[in-house]
């Protein structure tokens, strides 16, 4: 599980890099500022998230099944959190309307924020030495 988790904190983190720096770029001159801005929060969970599955990795006191379930809340949660808010803000470059899929970015968020609780719950479950 630990080399799942690095793996996918490196890939997001790439991801994040190489999409920030697009927009930067890419999209600063074609899109808002409030688009920009909603861009721009993606990239920035997205790779909040790389730096946490990272963490999470590496992290010895952690048992396999919570490594377990918070790398799968974390991978779904940035797929449908950050992947939402990419094609929402860049909705106007396209002719798909992808406002039907909005509703999914709070869920994204939710299964972020369960990570962490699940993470958070096993440190409170930890035997003092």
């Amino acid at each position: 599980m630990n080399k799942s988790l690095l793996i996918w904190g490196a890939i997001f983190g790439i991801i994040a890099i190489v999409l920030g720096a697009f927009a930067a770029h890419g999209l600063k001159p074609i899109l808002s500022v409030e688009k920009m801005q909603t861009f721009e929060t993606g990239v920035r969970y997205q790779m909040y998230h790389a730096l946490f599955l990272l963490f999470l990795g590496g992290l010895p006191v952690a048992s396999e099944k919570v490594k377990r379930i918070c790398f799968y809340l974390t991978l779904f949660g940035v797929f449908f959190f950050s992947g939402s808010i990419y094609l929402l803000a860049t909705n106007s470059l396209t002719s798909f309307d992808f406002t039907v899929i909005a509703l999914i970015t709070p869920l994204g968020g939710l299964l972020m924020i369960f990570a962490w609780i699940v993470l958070l719950i096993s440190f409170f479950k930890l035997k003092k030495k």
